[in-house]
């Protein structure tokens, strides 16, 4: 086969605009945001959480915090709760209905975005409720003030945070989301740990502190100094028995606190995070600087700065306000908290909450993309690592999916654009799904799943790994599933090869198999130690509505051919590439050429000798870009 690379044109007119996803030395900032269900509506369906997950990503966010705790119930369907109190999720609908926390891993790790679940209530079991279904089965985890009664503090009802059942309670959820789920950690904030200091007078707390003291009872002031340390110190010790469990699980998944700022969370709720942060208890600390005014904030940053940064300044960052009822920041206030912010080195805040991005048509969310968040950055605590890199999607109508036998576009939407359908009995039909694989490592591959009534209820997918394949049969009847689905986990070496595969295998007359979009993201609870490469800024739309454009190749014509065919690519300056062929297997079927292109458009032309007719693919590709285009030779 030769391949004659020649320059037909070169034009000053640029077509399209295109963004890269180039690789080099990026800047690292921790940008967060919590993620709740009172006050908002993020969490409560599933298209919500895709359209949240777009937009975050689309102005920069790079971890969110999903409340996953909350009165007492957890969100997701938890076998412990259902097993102690009868009921699997919080009584809401739509938590009850659905596993909120499973769509939102996947969505928020397609967009390159960390997920630590956030336990809301901690060591509180209900609000104004006399400690609800939790005291009510262990009445012996209740918190008690020195006049015998349960400490209620701002509303809120108390279990003992020193109480072996209440504490081994707390952990065995947060085991639960990390062994259920594929997290990147998990988060406490002002209730844990933590203690309102009126209490530590229920029998468990006062007998323990009996046994360490000489059977002395503890003081019935409960501002004295070293009783508040005693039992500060207990709550100490948790947190690092909570990090031990953690870290038994898997070494990278973060244990993160959002305390109330030191020292007034020690003297009213007993959170030494002092100490925590000194003697790394946690892998990352955001004391709750909230305040309404700047002056009033940079005091608050100041005196956390000197106590509790200067201790680990690694593990630091700001937790600021963003909306509280009627209350929404403004740019003036969000400028000068940043600035602030990074004046004194802080490499990053979390803010809350995500209804501050989406207020007033999105006011704040865009002027922080375009002011702030306008560069992608990793995370400090990931040492360089692109730890959740996007995900490599490849729809039903792109160049590297390979149609055979009848489907037709049916109107109903997809992931992007349109679905399609077959429902040929008398001829096979498929779908052969190609990836650019970006690097070796584990992958989940999913699918993007529309339901009907009159599909087929056994839809035959094959994944391919670098060694084998497995066949998964799914039912497209089921119309309780939709968005993506999990297929299989495979392993991939990285290049360009076939990932997956949908065909008619067995479907009957009447029925039909739908199909669209496929995806691969890493699985990084069997590829833990896999580094990516690090993506620089990679240049948001300026209106994340709008569809980032991969493709330098534009157009090949004629295209089926006989003999010659011809590449247009369009580039916004001089570029050096490689350009590479590969037939229907993913074998490369020439040496890789170096070609020139010059800014605006090239033409290029590929002859074809003694070779099969076919299918083939055409890839062009350096450092920064990558771009595939589906040919078909016929003699």
């Amino acid at each position: 086969m030769k391949i004659i690379n020649y320059l037909f044109a070169v034009c000053p007119i640029i077509i399209f605009n295109f963004f890269n996803n180039s690789f080099s030395q990026v800047n690292t900032e921790f940008r967060g945001v919590w993620l709740t269900n009172v006050a908002s509506n993020v969490l409560t369906s599933d298209q919500a959480i895709i359209e949240a997950m777009d937009y975050l990503s689309s102005v920069g966010i790079n971890v969110v915090f999903p409340v996953v705790y909350n009165g007492g119930y957890t969100l997701y369907p938890s076998d412990i709760m259902l097993r102690e109190f009868g009921k699997a999720t919080l009584p809401d609908y739509a938590f009850s209905s659905r596993d909120f926390l499973e769509r939102l891993i996947i969505e928020a790790h397609r967009n390159g975005i960390e997920v630590i679940p956030w336990f809301e209530y901690g060591f509180a079991t209900s609000y104004s409720s006399n400690g609800g279904h939790i005291l009510q089965k262990y009445p012996q985890w209740a918190l008690k003030d020195n006049s015998g009664t349960l400490v209620v503090k701002n509303g809120f009802d108390w279990m003992s945070a020193i109480h072996p059942g209440a504490q081994n309670f707390i952990i065995s959820l947060m085991m639960e989301v990390i062994d259920k789920y594929d997290v990147d950690g998990v988060q406490g904030d002002d209730r844990l740990p933590a203690m309102p200091v009126e209490g530590g007078y229920e029998d468990y707390t006062v007998n323990l502190y009996k046994s360490e003291h000489n059977n002395q009872s503890p003081p019935s002031d409960y501002t004295n100094y070293n009783w508040k340390l005693w039992r500060a110190n207990k709550l100490t010790q948790f947190l690092s028995r909570l990090k031990d469990s953690v870290r038994s699980r898997r070494s990278y998944l973060i244990l993160s606190s959002s305390p109330t700022p030191y020292p007034w969370g020690y003297d009213e709720y007993l959170q030494d995070s002092k100490t925590w942060a000194k003697n790394n208890l946690v892998d990352n600390i955001i004391p709750q600087l909230y305040r309404y005014d700047y002056s009033n904030y940079l005091s608050a940053l100041n005196q956390s700065l000197t106590l509790i940064r200067n201790e680990n300044p690694s593990i630091y960052f700001a937790g600021v306000l963003g909306k509280s009822g009627s209350w929404t920041i403004d740019t003036t206030l969000l400028s000068q908290i940043i600035k602030a912010n990074r004046n004194n080195s802080v490499k990053g805040e979390s803010i809350f909450f995500y209804e501050a991005f989406r207020h007033n048509n999105n006011f704040i969310g865009n002027y922080l993309k375009d002011k702030y968040y306008s560069k992608s950055a990793l995370l400090p605590y990931r040492n360089g690592k692109n730890f959740r890199p996007k995900a490599t999607i490849v729809n039903e109508d792109d160049n590297t999916v390979v149609k055979k036998g009848n489907w037709s576009i049916i109107q109903f939407a997809g992931y992007k654009g349109y679905i399609i359908r077959t429902s040929e009995t008398n001829a096979y039909a498929s779908l052969e799904y190609y990836f650019d694989v970006p690097f070796e490592a584990y992958f989940d591959v999913y699918v993007w799943l529309f339901t009907s009534t009159t599909a087929f209820n056994s839809v035959r997918y094959v994944a391919y790994s670098s060694a084998d394949s497995v066949v998964k049969r799914i039912n497209q009847s089921n119309t309780t599933l939709k968005g993506w689905q999990k297929l299989a986990t495979v392993y991939l070496n990285k290049g360009y090869k076939k990932v997956l595969k949908i065909d008619n295998t067995d479907l009957i007359a009447g029925k039909s198999i739908f199909a669209d979009a496929a995806m691969i993201m890493i699985n990084r609870k069997k590829s833990p130690n896999v580094v990516v490469g690090i993506e620089k800024d990679d240049n948001r739309t300026k209106n994340y509505e709008k569809e980032k454009i991969n493709y330098f190749i534009s157009e090949a014509y004629p295209n089926p051919f006989n003999s010659s065919t011809n590449i247009k690519i369009y580039t916004e300056e001089n570029k050096q590439f490689e350009l590479e062929i590969f037939d229907i297997t993913g074998k490369a079927i020439n040496e890789k050429i170096i070609v020139e292109a010059f800014k605006g458009e090239n033409i290029y032309k590929v002859n074809f000798d003694n070779k099969p007719s076919g299918v083939y693919f055409i890839k062009v590709s350096d450092k920064s870009f990558r771009s595939i285009k589906k040919i078909i030779f016929l003699k």
